[in-house]
């Protein structure tokens, strides 16, 4: 059971299905905004929710019901299909038409008028949180415990039909970016414009992103997803799921692209490049519980080195992977010194300057710790996959 101290907006969520098209972020699920965030376009959704100082560069279009915190301003007009809730010093750049009751607070601009089919009360809306407080203790004084404990599982349980569009707060999104400080999880079937900036980014499966994708941990793309533009990180792990086409470079600390992925671009890896035949995603992207979505994203532990041995103590020295393709090959160098030859460690003697190798062995070994290692240089031929 989650706690009321957890934050909902914690996280950038796209579902499935999500397109952004010419001007507006169009979804058939809730859109919820967080308190200072800016959205350059229109919003059209099921129920629409933005919290304090939120900016709408378009128009609203909600199916259900619609609430502006306070400070809100929308550019053009906002269209409600239920119940309108309107906070003090709202501004409308348009018209506002609501098919149900209207609740607006005091100071509201609408420059373009109003209309509202059912109940319009002025005054400022009571917050959602002191509503319920009202509510349980109206319940509890009245003797109704069990409907009191029913409110508050149904407000505490985590199980959603359909999770609904969230950007977190101070977050700005545009055309050309998403720019958030919170991890971005991307639904199946979605259409996004922009450069995607987070902290981490899970892409589902056969989605189009116009933009690049750049994250300070790790980054996974699903099978048949579309990308223009970079894959890029600067700690993570990124992955590349089969049919994937990247439109760019891939670049990270480690990087995984399946057999039957198509990257267009250079890929580089700071430590270790690896070709994979299994999918990097298993579960749906956005009813997948916790541990998978970690899982996806890159941030599982990864195995020791070969350059460190724990029995010794002894660590090797640390080495950058430059992995390109030529003539169907993928070579991975060591670090070179300044004089142009390798560093300490990879001269393939052990300590005592005795020439360690190993009988039959093409390539030379290294004795770290006392046992033998294979040298760091080798090439794989792509034609074996």
């Amino acid at each position: 059971m989650p706690s009321f101290r957890s934050d909902p907006l914690d996280e950038l969520v796209i579902p499935d299905r999500t397109h952004v098209e010419e001007h507006d972020l169009v979804t058939d699920r809730d859109v919820i905004v967080g308190g200072q965030s800016t959205v350059e376009f229109g919003v059209r959704g099921r129920n629409v929710i933005a919290g304090e100082r939120v900016r709408f560069g378009g128009h609203i279009e909600a199916d259900g019901d619609c609430r502006l915190d306070m400070w809100c301003d929308v550019e053009d007009n906002v269209l409600v299909g239920e119940d309108a809730y309107l906070g003090e010093r709202v501004h409308v750049g348009g018209e506002l038409r609501v098919a149900g009751n209207l609740d607006i607070g005091d100071d509201v601009d609408i420059e373009d008028g109003f209309d509202a089919n059912g109940w319009i009360v002025i005054r400022n809306p009571m917050p959602t949180i002191v509503f319920l407080f009202v509510y349980l203790a109206q319940l509890l004084r009245i003797g109704e415990e069990e409907k009191a404990e029913e409110l508050l599982i149904a407000l505490t349980e985590d199980e959603r039909d359909h999770e609904p569009v969230v950007i977190p707060r101070g977050s700005r999104v545009s055309d050309d970016s998403w720019r958030v400080s919170a991890p971005g999880r991307l639904g199946d079937e979605c259409r996004l414009h922009g450069n995607i900036r987070a902290e981490t980014l899970v892409v589902g499966r056969d989605s189009e992103v116009f933009g690049s994708l750049r994250a300070k941990g790790g980054i996974t793309v699903g099978s048949g997803t579309e990308v223009t533009g970079n894959v890029t990180t600067r700690t993570g792990t990124v992955r590349v799921g089969p049919d994937t086409n990247v439109r760019g470079d891939v670049a990270g600390e480690y990087v995984e692209v399946h057999r039957d992925a198509t990257v267009e671009g250079a890929i580089r890896a700071r430590e270790e490049m690896s070709i994979v035949s299994e999918p990097v995603i298993d579960d749906s992207v956005i009813e997948g519980d916790a541990a998978t979505r970690d899982d996806e994203a890159g941030q599982t532990d990864r195995p020791e080195s070969d350059d460190e041995d724990p029995d010794s103590g002894e660590i090797g020295p640390e080495e950058s992977t430059d992995v390109t393709t030529d003539g169907g090959t993928i070579a991975t160098e060591p670090d070179q010194g300044d004089d142009g030859t390798a560093e300490e460690g990879d001269t393939g003697t052990t300590e005592e300057g005795n020439e360690a190798k190993t009988s039959g062995s093409e390539d030379d070994s290294t004795s770290v710790g006392g046992e033998l290692r294979p040298s760091r240089t080798r090439r794989t031929n792509l034609d074996d996959w």
